[in-house]
């Protein structure tokens, strides 16, 4: 018995050194590139930086900036509240999205490869020059205006939403699902590394599990809530804290627009440090304690 508590122990740290050696890049970048830009900023969220040619100067003022913040500025106390509600809208899409579509992609079909790969090109698409040309590019403009024109701007999901609005359906939940319905493409874009990751705790599972379940009569349904969403559970923690992650860092977000239109038009460097500042602890504190709400539901195996 102690031989065998032994060898697990030595097996959990071999993978705790090999995570640590996998993640080493990260702590090694984060502390040679950022770790003293990171507490420069903190600091410059406290002072008015005063710029000219060749000159930095930080002058101390203490919490001016984020009083200015929170209640001078007319637009950014609604821009938080604008962009943590779509976050946790379009994060859930995205992890619900994700999941379907790995267990569709888990099937044996042929073309199975294809389209993986399919389904993962956009992560591919939406990352450097690929991404500028895809969102500033006059042909995509123009296509898409052609497209809009020769369907007379005919939409099912704004027929379908008619019909529920006057059938006294329609509420405010409504509206968000055909919104996500509507850009089910960003969706989708935003989905590839959390399908290659719930992907690859699904080849994982053991098909003698599925088959002992089917002997014991037990239906497709019931599988997928006894055995596979148990199975790879862990999984949504890690996807979740990805994707909230990814979400607060896209180039459409409007308080990083607003961040960067007072740094940059205004050169406000101070203002613009406490307004990151806050968005910073807001999506830290919100990823904390819905990462521990997530984790009280986790089911760890060996």
């Amino acid at each position: 018995m102690k031989k065998r508590k032994n060898k697990l122990a030595g097996l959990q740290k071999r993978k705790a050194i090999a995570g640590y050696l996998f993640i080493s890049p990260f702590i090694v970048g984060f502390l040679v590139f950022m770790l003293k830009p990171f507490f420069q900023s903190l600091y410059m969220s406290f002072c008015n930086v005063e710029l000219g040619s060749a000159i930095y100067n930080p002058i101390w003022q203490g919490l001016e900036n984020y009083r200015q913040s929170v209640a001078v500025d007319p637009e950014f106390n609604r821009l938080l509240v604008e962009e943590i509600s779509r976050m946790v809208i379009y994060s859930l899409a995205i992890i619900v999205f994700s999941f379907f579509v790995s267990l569709l992609l888990n099937q044996e079909f042929k073309g199975r490869a294809f389209v993986r790969a399919v389904f993962f090109l956009p992560v591919i698409l939406s990352s450097g020059v690929i991404l500028g040309l895809e969102s500033d590019n006059q042909l995509m403009a123009t296509l898409a205006a052609q497209i809009e024109t020769t369907t007379s701007n005919i939409s099912i999901t704004d027929a379908l939403e008619n019909v529920l609005m006057t059938a006294g359906v329609g509420t405010r939940a409504y509206e968000k699902v055909f919104e996500i319905i509507d850009n089910i493409y960003d969706v989708a874009i935003a989905s590839g590394i959390q399908i290659i990751i719930f992907l690859s705790g699904l080849q994982t599972i053991p098909k003698s599990m599925y088959e002992a379940a089917d002997i014991e009569g037990c239906t497709k349904w019931e599988s997928l809530w006894k055995i596979t969403f148990p199975m790879i559970s862990s999984l949504f923690l890690v996807n979740w804290i990805y994707t909230v992650i990814d979400f607060c860092m896209r180039s459409d977000n409007g308080v990083i627009e607003k961040i960067q239109k007072v740094m940059i038009d205004q050169m406000n460097y101070g203002l613009a440090s406490a307004m990151s500042w806050i968005y910073f602890v807001i999506v830290l504190a919100f990823v904390g304690i819905t990462a521990g709400i997530i984790s009280k539901g986790v089911y760890y195996y060996e």
